[in-house]
């Protein structure tokens, strides 16, 4: 267990029924998403929810981690008094967080200054997860003036504390983005609001949420918004981990923008329990049981292989089968399937797009097309596939770049098109060492010539899932 999602939300506190009377319904795609949000909650069932807020203690040299036995909220200051929520603190977990902020020379502040009020920023989200979701603790942070590498290294110690604690765990980054969209808000217009606004969301969009570090920090003092620390600690949580990326909905019609974006970490086992450092521990051990132990732990890396053997044996593809968790069911991408023998390839077929209507299907179609359609080897034979293994890559969205500068063959894939011609290569690939080896490679795969430059380049990730059940971001 450890970090299960993360979701990065607004707080503004009309979008509560009581405080709003009505004008909620101007921004009513940010409550369509923040309940879509409640709902993704309450399906991971955490034992724990930490929301990072820009409206709890802030100090400029340390964070704040509230303590005590519970946090209580209200709307009394917004005119609804009524509106109000109390929510168990998750002790424990708090100090596992301090424990390791302590290891890592992260500030903290001393406990104890208004850890039981809930801000605004804080309240908002449980109040939608409330509507779904009970039971859970909670574990309130504040921000700091402090650098995005020491955020970033809280992020870290979140996940760590939850790992360490077994604990199934979401992190809710609360933060509204620009202040300044509109000459007719309330805080006026800036010309840098709506430039932050499209930049963070494309990052969300993208999944890129390294990109949130290169933002200018003056520039997005100038852009008046409260939420950009809240999604670096959100990063460091991440950090590592094979994630799925939706941009859920983004609006700013009261010269404010909010944006609602989901972050869901994949390659869970079938009781929901993050694949994380620790473990990977226990993978190896049981990797060590053969190739049928390894295809049962990993749902892609079992399709993958049940995809490859039945055909082989049949000479038809499988039907999907029964079950299947909804990361591989419900959603849809492009998806490799390579094969190796004796750690040698043997075959490697896949979509840049998704072609089918789910992952599953996408998994099964590819596997049957890299054991008897890759023409650089002959089909699989029956006698071969005691001695396969399998490893199975999600590509995430692929990103336009403009030089080979913004490539990195270790986490990133390429694309190269030429026209109607366009070649792929997926990153961290043994013997590729090279941004500039990666992009040859590709040219020569999609038959363009090597030498030609005014080509087009996107880069990638992927979620890779191979033996033991690993699922690692490449």
């Amino acid at each position: 267990m450890g970090i299960v999602a993360a979701y990065a939300v607004p707080h503004p506190p009309l979008i509560v029924p009581e405080v709003g009377r009505g004008q909620e319904r101007a921004i009513q795609d940010t409550i369509d998403a923040y309940r879509e949000v409640a709902r993704r909650i309450a399906a991971h069932a955490p034992d724990t929810i930490v929301v990072v807020s820009p409206h709890a203690p802030l100090f400029r040299d340390c964070f704040h981690v509230s303590t005590g036995e519970a946090g209580h909220g209200d709307m009394g200051r917004f005119g609804a008094w009524d509106a109000s929520v109390t929510v168990p603190y998750d002790g424990a977990m708090g100090a596992a967080i301090a424990a390791c902020a302590r290891k890592h020379t992260v500030p903290l502040c001393g406990s104890g200054m208004r850890d039981g009020e809930l801000d605004h920023a804080t309240f908002v989200p449980l109040h939608f997860v409330n509507e779904a979701y009970a039971g859970y603790r909670l574990v309130r942070v504040g921000l700091a003036g402090l650098s995005p590498e020491t955020h970033l290294a809280l992020g870290r110690c979140i996940a760590e504390a939850a790992a360490d604690l077994h604990r199934t765990c979401v992190l809710v980054a609360s933060g509204d983005l620009s202040h300044k969209l509109t000459p007719e808000g309330p805080y006026g217009y800036a010309p840098q609001g709506p430039v932050f606004d499209r930049t963070v969301t494309a990052l969300f969009d993208a999944g890129d949420l390294d990109g949130l570090l290169d933002i200018d920090e003056e520039f997005a003092d100038e852009a008046a918004e409260c939420g950009l620390r809240s999604f670096w600690i959100m990063a460091g949580a991440l950090e590592g981990l094979p994630i799925s990326h939706e941009l859920l909905s983004y609006e700013g019609p009261f010269g404010v923008g909010y944006a609602v974006a989901a972050f869901e970490v994949q390659g869970t086992s079938g009781d929901g329990a993050v694949r994380t450092g620790i473990d990977e521990r226990e993978d190896a051990a049981d990797a060590e049981n053969g190739a049928a132990d390894e295809a049962a732990v990993d749902p892609y890396v079992a399709l993958a292989r049940a995809s490859v053997e039945g055909f082989v044996r049949t000479g038809s593809p499988i039907a999907l089968p029964d079950g299947l968790p909804p990361e591989l069911a419900d959603e849809r991408a492009g998806v490799f399937v390579s094969l190796h023998e004796h750690g040698d390839l043997r075959g490697c077929i896949g979509t840049i797009a998704p072609v089918t209507g789910s992952v599953a299907a996408e998994i099964v179609r590819n596997g049957v097309a890299a054991a008897s359609e890759d023409p650089r080897f002959p089909p699989v034979r029956p006698d071969e596939l005691d001695a396969l293994s399998y490893s199975v890559d999600v590509l995430l969205t692929p990103m336009p770049i403009d030089s080979i500068d913004e490539l990195d063959p270790a986490r990133y894939g390429v694309i190269v098109t030429k026209g109607w011609k366009r070649g792929l290569l997926l990153p961290n690939l043994e013997g590729v060492d090279s941004a500039q080896q990666q992009v040859d490679i590709a040219k020569r795969k999609a038959g363009i010539d090597p030498f030609d430059d005014d080509v087009e380049l996107e880069r990638f990730e992927v979620v890779r899932h191979v033996r033991g059940g690993e699922a690692r971001r490449g």
